[in-house]
């Protein structure tokens, strides 16, 4: 119940009071609640964090790429840029073009399906975790009214025990019974938010790797990339020579 005790201690005055008066089922109920805010703070702020070095990343990994003159050459540098999802997509391309150099032929179709490939890798994660943050956002508020509408029923339980119906008897009850109707709110309100921001973000780098693939696409065409000459497949008293 340490958890519990902070929550109601960030919060202070009546609240507390309200919290540590509750039942069993209300501290369980706000309990739970607790856990999913924490698992899902921690989720945003990850993401945050992610998302923030993989814009940086990309736009580095952007100018590093027009600049090139050969592809090798940004192959060499693009561990660097390892938190852009444009990497994924480039090696995925670059690897694909040396199998076909190894194998002596070109297919601008293949190493366009390879393309894809890794923008869907590299969508899915991104997306990881995010999954989380709807359930929170979906399941929290009835969980919070869960908690409040068994307060209610217990309050007005104690209500008819007592056989005082006046409002000051009742309103005791019902205002602990409404106090996990706000802390599912409070854990539902930051992860619709987060949810709904990850995702626009998420589908403008989906936008971003489709360009750099056609990008990509077009320099192979041009016939700019220069990988690696392929390696004989073995090395005896004769190895044939390999030319570009």
């Amino acid at each position: 119940m340490n958890l519990l005790w902070l929550f109601a201690f960030a919060l202070g005055g009546e609240v507390v009071n309200l919290i540590l008066q509750s039942g069993v089922v209300a501290r369980v109920v706000i309990l739970i609640l607790i856990c999913f805010s924490v698992l899902s703070w921690a989720i945003i702020l990850g993401k945050i964090g992610t998302l923030r070095r993989a814009r940086a990343q990309s736009a580095r990994f952007v100018r590093a790429f027009r600049k090139a003159t050969r592809l090798q050459d940004v192959a060499a540098v693009a561990e660097q840029f390892k938190p852009s999802p444009l990497v994924g997509v480039f090696e995925g391309a670059y690897e694909e073009h040396r199998r076909q150099a190894n194998a002596g032929m070109r297919s601008v179709q293949a190493i366009q399906r390879a393309t894809q490939i890794a923008s869907s890798e590299e969508m899915t994660r991104m997306e990881r975790r995010l999954p989380w943050l709807a359930i929170t956002a979906a399941v929290t508020p009835f969980i919070g009214l869960f908690g409040t509408v068994w307060g209610i029923i217990d309050a007005f339980n104690g209500l008819g025990t007592a056989g005082a119906a006046t409002l000051r008897a009742v309103a005791p009850g019902i205002s602990e019974a409404l106090i996990t109707t706000a802390a599912g709110l409070f854990a539902a309100i930051p992860a619709v938010i987060a949810y709904n921001l990850f995702t626009s973000s998420i589908r403008e780098f989906s936008a971003r790797c489709d360009d750099f693939s056609l990008e990509l696409l077009n320099t192979f065409e041009r016939g700019n990339a220069q990988p690696a000459a392929p390696q004989p497949a073995y090395r005896g008293a004769y190895a044939p020579e390999v030319r570009e």
